[in-house]
């Protein structure tokens, strides 16, 4: 993980105002979200496993799922996460809830990220500093 820090750090938007900005550049809302917290992700590569910034984000008036919610955006990283290539041998779950989580773990959640996406981190941040705050 690589922090970014940057203008936007700490400020506060309507969620719907961000998604409305956001979503054209190419950023989607990351399906790690909660009720009170959650990220805008840009992938960057899936070559091996996947490469993006994260630009997370809390709650600060209302929850995510409601009308007019404001957020108040954190410090944006990359993170790299690298799959598993085959079969998950160490899987430990039955059939019901394989029902609902059929995806394999990352090999490696926290991998090292790629020093040739890095630059194009740092630009997708002054991208959205200019879109958001300048």
């Amino acid at each position: 993980m690589i922090e970014i820090p940057s203008k936007i750090e700490n400020q506060s938007f309507q969620l719907y105002f961000l998604e409305q900005k956001l979503k054209p550049l190419g950023y989607d809302i990351g399906g790690n979200w909660d009720y009170d917290h959650g990220s805008f992700d840009y992938k960057i590569d899936s070559e091996v496993g996947y490469q993006f910034l994260r630009v997370p984000f809390d709650a600060v008036d209302g929850q995510l799922d409601s009308h007019n919610t404001t957020v108040k955006i954190g410090r944006p990283f990359l993170l790299s996460h690298k799959y598993q290539i085959g079969l998950d041998d160490h899987v430990h779950i039955g059939n019901f809830s394989a029902s609902f989580d059929q995806f394999q773990e990352p090999q490696d959640k926290d991998a090292t990220f790629p020093e040739e996406y890095i630059d194009l981190g740092k630009a997708l941040v002054k991208e959205l500093e200019a879109e958001l705050v300048d």
